[in-house]
């Protein structure tokens, strides 16, 4: 096969197809007399595993995974994209447990209707987010609240911004989220937004979405190279596998 039908199949260039090879992420390609390449199917199959997986993976993942399978290391191969698939995984459920966080319809709702500036007083604010005043204080021990003093007696005061971060503190913990995770959801708020650091866990969790798709495509390509470059007495060729050959 020439490279310029190859590139055509992969809708890449050919120059692109040099750069693979030369990273070692194809087997050596030989050479005619004149010197041009002499491209084979496996080498087509290649070239359209690293494609189809650069889009649904990446490149560094491929470049990881392709010399694997050179070498015919075909489970070390697997098992890194299965490492890939559960990092996926974990990522769309903190993506998931994001958009529950900021569901906060109520801390708009009090940003919108409040009259009264401020300050607050703890017994207050503990009427208004529903808790105690001991958890009140237990989160500012730990720093998620820093209320100011009263000038003359001492006692604490809370603002509207107090306020505000008791009441996400308060979500989130309810669902039993450690420290670190209540760290970040009010960094995020208050960076950015409630609406928009929502806004942005949505656009994660379609981007995470998209990413599963395409690394799904991508499993044809890696079946069919497999098929094409394992032996036939090894595991990938074998016709009964999993529960079936443990339970028959």
């Amino acid at each position: 096969m020439k490279g310029a039908e190859i590139a055509r199949l992969c809708n890449v260039s050919t120059s692109t197809l040099k750069h693979y090879e030369s990273w070692g992420l194809v087997p050596e390609v030989p050479r005619a007399e004149n010197g041009y390449r002499q491209y084979t199917e496996v080498h087509a199959a290649y070239f359209t595993c690293i494609v189809k997986l650069n889009i649904g993976f990446g490149m560094k993942l491929v470049r990881k995974v392709m010399p694997m399978l050179i070498k015919g290391k075909t489970l070390e191969a697997l098992w890194q994209i299965n490492l890939a698939q559960s990092e996926l995984q974990e990522q769309r459920r903190s993506a998931e447990q994001m958009v529950a966080m900021l569901d906060l319809e109520e801390i708009e709702w009090f940003d919108s209707k409040q009259r009264k500036k401020g300050p607050y007083t703890i017994g207050q604010v503990a009427k208004i987010a529903n808790v105690t005043t001991s958890a009140i204080r237990h989160w500012e021990k730990e720093g998620l609240v820093v209320p100011d003093r009263h000038h003359e007696n001492g006692y604490r005061i809370y603002s509207l911004t107090n306020i505000r971060r008791i009441l996400i503190i308060r979500t989130v913990s309810q669902a039993a989220w450690s420290l670190d995770i209540v760290r970040e959801v009010l960094s995020e708020t208050e960076d950015k937004g409630i609406k928009r650091a929502k806004e942005m866990a949505r656009q994660s969790l379609m981007y995470i979405d998209h990413t599963l798709v395409a690394r799904t495509k991508a499993y044809t390509a890696l079946n069919e190279l497999l098929n094409l470059i394992s032996d036939k007495e090894e595991i990938w060729h074998y016709d009964q596998l999993g529960n079936y050959l443990y339970y028959r």
